[in-house]
């Protein structure tokens, strides 16, 4: 039996338990608006289950091999992997892994449009602020996105 998507957030917020942003805010605050995102963009079930998951590899909140062997739809764990940097990638890699991914691009959007919200990175000392813009800003411009 799958996952329910509220079992998928459930897990999620457990296993970002004690992560904060880098303003200092508990994570699973982050997770919750990428899956609104993800939601109010018209994303499907499998789309917000990955929004919940989007982090988890990648912070290492939970493993590949846990994801792998999850009651998940392969979709999800797809989409999961496809927005999951790896160490030394490149930004241009990344994205083209992502545009290459059923259902990645919305969440990654959902993603970057919370992580650009002028509210959170006011929170941000001025350096790190505008570091986190450019980089959002070209991230976008890589992904072909011209709206949040």
């Amino acid at each position: 039996m799958q996952m329910t998507t509220a079992e998928v957030e459930a897990t999620a917020r457990a296993a970002h338990t004690g992560q904060t942003d880098k303003a200092g805010r508990p994570y699973e605050e982050h997770l919750r608006a990428v899956a609104n995102g993800v939601r109010t963009r018209g994303g499907t079930e499998t789309q917000i289950q990955a929004a919940w998951l989007h982090d988890a590899v990648e912070d290492h909140a939970l493993t590949e091999e846990w994801l792998a062997a999850a009651a998940l739809p392969q979709a999800v764990k797809d989409i999961v992997l496809a927005v999951t940097k790896r160490p030394g990638e490149e930004p241009a890699a990344y994205a083209a892994r992502i545009r290459a991914t059923p259902g990645a691009l919305l969440v990654k959007q959902a993603d970057l449009a919370h992580n650009a919200d002028p509210a959170r990175l006011a929170a941000l000392d001025p350096a790190t602020r505008d570091r986190l813009t450019a980089k959002y800003a070209a991230m976008r411009t890589l992904l072909g996105l011209t709206e949040d």
